[in-house]
């Protein structure tokens, strides 16, 4: 046991200074390596590597009970149904006010070198025009087999030179589509072309509607004919919408809606509506509103704070926060305030947008409802209608930080909607170009705790390399003495073991 105390003691004597400085320097970087990965991991994916590899890898093999497991699956209905709802808001939206991508999103990457659209968004826009332009039937017409081709095409000069053959064949209405969105470098031109895709989708359709119940081949021809004339309709009010004609713009917006009633899946009350307020003709708005803002019917942040707005714009001119401290809130006032909670309960992205506290970028093609996409979408184009509106933007900004007060725990329970869904953040990673925008995350996480203690761990043995370079022999006493200090509690339990055994047991222990 001496022998041992001895030849542990020769050890320490015999390290140097630079031993020292070598061991917490090379503490220091590698602690220092490992939390630069983990704080990019943590801005990449939102969770720490390290806790993630521990749920998923080691917590398993250490026995841990899976959330996921039948033992733990009974649930009330009420949470079931919170699932589903959950399910069901995490689902990817079509932007109902989707800009041009020749005349709108390729002119911004023309002037600032920027890709405003995401892969996974372009990818989603394919499939949707696949599903609202095609049909089994294409292979009977030459121009549509090659249009059916052409929105599979990845390269946009591939799709656009098939929708000029294709139109080289006859006058073709998604070929003219195509080339609106995607080749027309400003918004006349693609107007231009919208108008002469109307006039083939209009012949088209007029076909289609007195074959359709010749069977189901005829069915779903009919039935893409009118996604068709609706989409080209819709896109030319947003013509007329972007180059000032904003009355033609809404009667061409009712038009539609009065003549294609069922299909609400183009959200094109949300288009009326953006109109409307424009117009300023806030008596339609809240017709609208009366409408479409029903419990039985989906939200959006469209919906939600243009409700509030009107409400806000009856007492925002003269609302003061000192004088309603003072004497309390009217009931105007606490309607607007209400409705001001409401949406930003629904969607709690979108103050910072409007209070001009977080920098806008272009809307992607696709959102995902109380996601931080569809608060881009929404306050792009409506931050100058609040704007408008006196004293709107002062009271969204005095009100909207107490909604949080009433929701402590928005990803357990809600208000006045269901808990906030925990799939937007990566939906919206995938939506957003994350490369020159900082994806809103709600609610706000901390920093995990393995960044912490990397980045203290980092801190400590850094400073130890530093101090045990600038005075390497009063560092060697610490070390010594720190060493001699923790082995103290060893040397104590072996001193009373001996003390305890008799010598000649211990000899031959010490032996083995």
């Amino acid at each position: 046991m001496f022998g041992t105390e001895s030849s542990l003691s020769m050890f320490l004597n015999t390290l140097t200074p630079k031993f020292y400085v070598a061991l917490t320097g090379t503490s220091s970087l590698i602690s220092g390596l490992i939390l630069i990965f983990e704080w990019w991991y943590f801005r990449k994916y939102g969770t720490s590597f390290i806790e993630q590899v521990s749920v998923s890898h080691l917590r398993p093999l250490l026995g841990g009970v899976d959330s996921s497991s039948p033992n733990n699956s009974n649930t009330s209905n009420g949470e079931a149904d919170s699932s589903r709802q959950s399910v069901s808001e995490c689902k990817v939206w079509r932007n109902p006010l989707n800009l041009f991508r020749g005349a709108e999103y390729n002119r911004y990457t023309w002037v600032t070198g920027r890709e405003p659209l995401t892969y996974y968004d372009m990818n989603l826009s394919a499939q949707d025009h696949q599903t609202f332009f095609t049909c089994d039937s294409d292979h009977l017409r030459p121009a549509d087999a090659i249009m059916q081709k052409a929105w599979r095409e990845r390269n946009p000069q591939a799709r656009i030179s098939a929708a000029h053959e294709a139109l080289e064949l006859e006058d073709c209405a998604t070929a003219y589509i195509l080339l609106a969105e995607e080749e027309a470098t400003t918004i006349v031109e693609a107007e231009r072309l919208f108008k002469q895709a109307l006039k083939a989708g209009e012949g088209c359709y007029r076909r289609s509607q007195q074959l359709q119940h010749h069977g189901t081949q005829y069915e779903t021809q009919h039935r893409r004919d009118t996604n068709v004339l609706v989409y080209i309709k819709r896109r030319l009010a947003m013509c007329s919408r972007k180059l000032g004609r904003t009355r033609e713009a809404v009667k061409m917006m009712r038009d539609l809606m009065k003549e294609f009633p069922l299909l609400s899946m183009f959200n094109i009350h949300e288009n009326l509506l953006e109109s409307l307020l424009e117009l300023q003709n806030y008596a339609d708005v809240q017709a609208v509103l009366a409408k479409y803002d029903d419990i039985s019917l989906p939200k959006s942040a469209t919906i939600c704070y243009t409700a509030a707005l009107l409400k806000a714009r009856a007492v925002s001119d003269k609302f003061s926060p000192e004088a309603a401290s003072r004497r309390g809130l009217s009931t105007a006032e606490m309607n607007a305030v209400e409705a001001i909670h409401r949406a930003v309960e629904f969607n709690p992205h979108v103050p910072k947008y409007l209070l001009e506290m977080k920098s806008l970028i272009l809307p992607p093609e696709h959102i995902l409802k109380r996601g931080d996409s569809e608060a881009i979408a929404y306050a792009f184009f409506h931050l100058q209608h609040w704007k408008r509106v006196e004293g709107a933007l002062n009271l969204l900004h005095c009100t909207w930080e107490g909604t949080f007060r009433m929701i402590p725990y928005p990803l357990e329970k809600g208000h006045l909607f269901y808990p906030y869904p925990i799939c937007t953040e990566t939906a919206d990673r995938e939506l957003l170009p994350t490369v020159f925008h900082e994806v809103s995350v709600y609610p706000k996480k901390e920093l995990p705790f393995f960044i912490l203690f990397t980045a203290g761990l980092c801190s400590f043995t850094a400073m130890l390399a530093l101090l045990t370079h600038q005075f390497p022999e009063l560092m060697g006493v610490f070390a010594k003495a720190f060493l001699s200090t923790l082995f103290a509690p060893l040397n104590f339990i072996m001193e009373k073991v001996e003390s305890i055994l008799p010598s000649s047991l211990w000899h031959q222990l010490t032996r083995i």
